[in-house]
């Protein structure tokens, strides 16, 4: 696994503007089976991909902290709220509340488990996000979280195949 996380940011910077442009044309006219396709393919991949053995997100980037995260998990943790936030939260130049460090505070690097899982923020309950409805209003987000997490570049690199735009059908046929 380390060595394909050390590869993942150069295949996805690689893969980045494919990736652009796949999105672009798929949004002109998204097929009515869209959120199916990229839902069968994030069961597929979850299937054989154990978050446990990468924890890349948790190294490497922050959730965005709602309210109702932050009072869930003060309250867990048995602490103030503003104690919380004072702790372990900074507002980032977008004005959300994420962590102040990476990896995660809350990440048990011996296993890469969460010792708030229980109670962790929305945005790591739903990442990589790759089983939303309407995925194609995230496209800029998936292709970002394709450096980070590699069942994201899976994902996409299989619905790339899975669908193939218009264009693409068009040149097979040549």
């Amino acid at each position: 696994m380390e060595k394909r996380l050390q590869q993942l940011p150069k295949l996805a910077e690689e893969a980045k503007k494919e990736s652009l442009k796949y999105f672009a044309n798929i949004k002109r006219r998204v097929p009515k089976n869209f959120d199916y396709v990229v839902q069968e393919l994030h069961d597929a991949e979850f299937k054989k991909t154990d978050c446990l053995d990468c924890g890349n997100c948790c190294k490497t980037t922050s959730p965005i902290f709602t309210d109702k995260d932050t009072e869930r998990i003060s309250k867990y943790l048995r602490m103030k709220v503003a104690d919380f936030e004072k702790q372990y939260l900074r507002r980032d130049e977008d004005n959300f509340m994420v962590l102040k460090t990476a990896p995660c505070s809350f990440l048990d690097e011996a296993d890469n488990s969460c010792i708030v899982y229980n109670v962790r923020p929305k945005a790591c309950a739903e990442y990589p996000h790759t089983n939303r409805k309407k995925f194609i209003n995230i496209s800029d987000l998936t292709i970002a979280n394709t450096a980070i997490c590699p069942a994201t570049y899976s994902i996409v690199e299989a619905l790339k195949k899975a669908l193939p735009t218009v264009s693409k059908v068009k040149k097979r046929r040549n």
